[in-house]
């Protein structure tokens, strides 16, 4: 099924891997909302988390275009090490090019539910979350809040479900309209929505809230939102 920017969604099961890395940028950046600026604002926020000898994990971080971003804007601070946690290697390998001129970025192809992780100042899923089995987010999230450290922060950026099924009628038209106005059919709107049901399971805003909080995130807020797309910063 075509889904857009020469991109097949075989069996009507959406993929991460093959063609889909090569296309990856352009079409993830015409699907979701301020997609670039949302990096943009994660290094900025980085100024407040990320100091000398610091760790910053990306997880699920696709082509490495946010963790080279990162890279550039902490390029000052001394033994600033980021490593970014995909379980698709075409995605690693990809990132590896993205990444090739930095030395401090380390990436592994790797389950982020079973990675073996040290202590960090800084988390980052930037829309990988909605992609994780929900029986799973709880454990993943109680694991982010053990690895960082004191003063640390999660930024948790998701699509969000609504909390009734009017506004969520509300979500999906204007997201279709958004679509529509980046140049994607009719046809190719509906292919991506086929292909993303049962893979991509996005909660409310209070469901991702309650995940944190039970975590034991106190501190937290929304730092960006736009219709069903919604990114938080959680501090410990």
């Amino acid at each position: 099924m075509d889904v857009g920017d020469d991109i097949s969604s075989g069996k009507a099961v959406w993929s991460f891997k093959g063609e889909m890395t090569e296309s990856f940028v352009e079409h993830i950046s015409r699907s979701v909302p301020f997609y670039a600026e949302g990096h943009e604002l994660i290094c900025e926020l980085s100024d407040y988390f990320v100091g000398a000898e610091s760790t910053v994990y990306e997880l699920g971080c696709s082509t490495g275009e946010l963790l080279d971003k990162l890279a550039a804007h902490n390029n000052h601070k001394t033994g600033v090490r980021l490593i970014g946690i995909d379980v698709e290697e075409d995605m690693i390998v990809q990132a590896g090019k993205t990444c090739a001129d930095r030395r401090n970025i380390e990436l592994h192809c790797a389950d982020i539910l079973d990675f073996d992780y040290r202590k960090a100042d800084l988390i980052i899923a930037y829309y990988t979350l909605q992609f994780v089995p929900e029986r799973s987010r709880q454990l993943l999230i109680d694991t982010i809040y053990e690895t960082l450290n004191w003063g640390g922060a999660f930024v948790l950026f998701e699509k969000v479900g609504a909390a009734d099924a009017r506004f969520q009628d509300i979500m999906s038209g204007l997201y279709r309209d958004f679509k529509r106005g980046n140049g994607y059919t009719a046809e190719q709107i509906i292919n991506k929505e086929v292909s993303l049901k049962g893979v991509l399971k996005p909660f409310s805003s209070q469901g991702n809230q309650d995940l944190l909080r039970r975590a034991g995130f106190v501190d937290l807020m929304t730092i960006m939102k736009y219709v069903c797309f919604e990114g938080f910063v959680a501090i410990k």
